[in-house]
């Protein structure tokens, strides 16, 4: 005898055996003890969460000649010929092939004989949302009004995808994904009966793995069996055969991205590849496992929710602790992102690349996030004495070896007041100069003269908020570059100042007469210019 797949030899034969939709199995089974069926029902939710499978058990229940609470008793000659797909009285149609309004009008035609056996005629019709909209018309009536001897059961993944005429004359039950620990116990229960001994953590994993769905996890199960015929089924044996990653790679490869390590990243990843890992897994996972450190960051008592080890735990506390709240969300958006960009891309391996060098590289982004997470870097190096022009053109091993020798500056001579005065009115060219982060600052900073003669930039600030752009320039290492090509554009040394305006006025209503203050005390004619 041929060989039967798991998820076809133990499919579920009464609503006993269905695992993971009490509230289902029981409003059903009330009904068959009630006697109070309805005409029409729409069985919708995920795949493999047993819509199929409890519908063909509600059409033996209701034809059964000895119900056993609620549930077909299977051994009864109705119950058998339903089992083996001989039964006169049930129909079950694929509306993926069978989606025409012809296919239908045979339905209609056909329901107005009544059963040759048993009570019921049912019509089981799965992926209901393939029929077409004359399709769905034809059905409409019959569908209000079937006779007393009929039910339609229609299962479907896409629910949206019903008009709201059909969704209205059905009783509609929601399948839910079937939770880790019901997938693992049922998974554990037959391979005790198919003597084949697994681990629990490998059940486990699969199980996760199958994203709520039973006869996913039983189709990988069965792989995996069938790879290790014969031999045990270890947690090991089972990531080799999904192609998936342990968490341990995932703890050093996190490790590697919070040192802003390219290179040992870059090769972690090449390690994957080699040992034939499956990409769009790893990014799941991966992404999965940061969620987790933010869960843990979030709340130390998260073991139970988590469902990990203690060993597994305490690494997680340890690397929650290595990092930022900002900067975890940061990692898990660009991850995000990456699992929709890698479905359908050829290219998996250069965008998993990408993303990890944006993990490493913040100054390669220019949304906030990113700039947060370059300040604290910079902050971080200037902590440990590494000037910031050192940190942003050398690599990690050069830092590492020690910060450059540092540039003897030319002394330049003070700025006149009509320098300072002429380089406001210069400010676009020196925001046309800059670049990156420094540009960002500058952009939003109105340029004005006080009454020392010093170079003011005044950042608009309703009460309560904090700009980025002003924090940026409180940075040492950002106002030296910003001095740099100030004192670059006119070969004279500027004093610069970052004033915060919070009184809700624009600056450029609080200090466009400064130039011309400044010019009556000196008695200097300035042209005044738009800024």
């Amino acid at each position: 005898m041929s060989y039967t797949a798991l998820y076809r030899k133990f499919r579920p034969q009464d609503f006993d055996d269905v695992k993971g939709q009490d509230h289902i199995v029981t409003a059903l089974r009330n009904q068959v003890k009630a006697n109070r069926l309805g005409h029409a029902y729409l069985f919708t939710g995920t795949r493999g969460t047993g819509k199929t499978t409890v519908a063909k058990i509600l059409a033996k229940a209701v034809n059964c000649e000895h119900p056993v609470n609620g549930s077909p008793c299977n051994e009864c000659p109705s119950c058998k010929r339903i089992a083996e797909g001989n039964s006169m009285n049930v129909f079950e149609i694929d509306a993926a092939s069978n989606n025409s309004v012809a296919n239908i009008r045979d339905i209609v035609d056909e329901v107005t004989y009544s059963p040759t056996e048993g009570k019921y005629k049912v019509y089981i019709i799965d992926e209901v949302h393939m029929l077409s909209s004359s399709a769905f018309a034809a059905l409409l009536k019959t569908l209000e009004e079937p006779p007393a001897y009929v039910m339609f059961i229609l299962a479907t993944t896409e629910v949206h995808m019903i008009p709201i005429t059909i969704l209205s004359r059905c009783q509609r039950y929601d399948f839910r994904r079937i939770s880790i620990d019901t997938i693992a116990a049922r998974l554990g229960d037959l391979m005790q009966q198919e003597q084949i001994t697994v681990e629990d953590k490998a059940l486990r994993y699969v199980a996760k793995a199958a994203d709520g769905s039973m006869r996913d996890a039983l189709s990988l199960l069965d792989q995996c069996i069938a790879f290790y015929l014969g031999e045990d089924l270890t947690y090991d044996k089972v990531l080799q055969v999904l192609g998936a990653v342990d968490n341990e790679i995932f703890s050093k490869l996190l490790r590697c991205i919070i040192q802003r390590d390219v290179t040992g990243a870059i090769a972690m990843l090449e390690e994957m590849v080699t040992q034939g890992r499956d990409l769009n897994q790893f990014v799941i996972d991966f992404t999965w496992y940061m969620r987790n450190l933010m869960l843990v960051k979030s709340d130390t008592s998260m073991e139970d929710v988590l469902e990990v080890s203690s060993e597994q735990m305490a690494l997680l506390r340890e690397e929650a602790s290595m990092v930022d709240d900002a900067t975890l969300m940061r990692f898990v958006r660009i991850f995000s992102e990456l699992t929709n960009q890698i479905r359908q891309s050829a290219q998996k391996r250069v965008l998993i690349e990408i993303a990890l060098i944006k993990l490493c590289r913040p100054q390669m982004e220019t949304d906030y996030d990113a700039i947060v997470d370059r300040l604290e870097v910079v902050e971080d190096q200037m902590e440990k004495g590494i000037p910031a022009v050192a940190v942003a053109a050398s690599s990690p091993a050069q830092v590492a070896a020690g910060a450059p020798e540092p540039v003897t500056k030319k002394e330049l001579p003070p700025a006149m007041p009509e320098d300072v005065q002429q380089l406001c009115r210069e400010w676009k060219q020196i925001v046309a100069a800059s670049s990156g982060l420094l540009r960002q600052a500058l952009v939003s900073g109105y340029p004005t003269v006080n009454e020392n003669n010093e170079l003011m930039l005044v950042y608009d600030e309703p009460p309560g908020t904090k700009s980025i752009n002003s924090s940026i320039l409180a940075a040492e290492s950002t106002m030296a570059d910003l001095q740099a090509m100030v004192e670059e554009q006119i070969g004279k040394q500027v004093p610069i100042v970052v004033k915060v305006n919070t009184t809700g006025a624009a600056s450029s209503q609080l200090y466009t007469n400064a130039v011309d203050y400044f010019a009556s005390v000196a008695h200097i004619e300035i042209e005044e210019e738009d800024f």
